[in-house]
């Protein structure tokens, strides 16, 4: 029911930055933890990030910590995924998704039910 959009990957140099955005439609994200996957071509889609519903606790992928942060923004309907020093390995399509039940707060894909399409994003070396 509830729609996701991913935006904002691209072309980007190793070391440079990127911020990608999720935006809701139909449904709300505010009672949902929100998770940014990624998968690249050859592997399995994995964990990148999550956020609780209320923004309140973040984890993260080891690959990235202290990289990338998740941000949300209840009132617009929106999550965000701030990438910094972007290196080659996090070239991969990503995704953004909503948990399957409210009050979640959970790492594994598995967990989440609804998936935006999935935005490029390429780190040339």
């Amino acid at each position: 029911q509830v729609q996701l959009v991913e935006s904002g990957g691209g072309l980007v140099q190793g070391g440079g930055s990127l911020k990608l955005s999720c935006a809701a439609s139909g449904g709300y994200l505010d009672k949902y933890s929100m998770g940014w996957f990624r998968q690249a071509p050859g592997r399995e889609r994995e964990f990148v990030a999550v956020i609780s519903s209320g923004g309140g606790s973040t984890i993260y992928a080891d690959s990235v910590k202290g990289r990338f942060t998740i941000s949300r923004d209840n009132a617009k309907n929106m999550v965000y995924l701030q990438m910094m020093s972007l290196k080659s390995e996090d070239t991969a399509s990503y995704y953004c998704a909503r948990a399957k039940r409210k009050w979640t707060f959970t790492t594994f894909s598995g967990d989440f039910g609804s998936w935006g399409q999935g935005t490029q994003v390429t780190v040339s070396s």
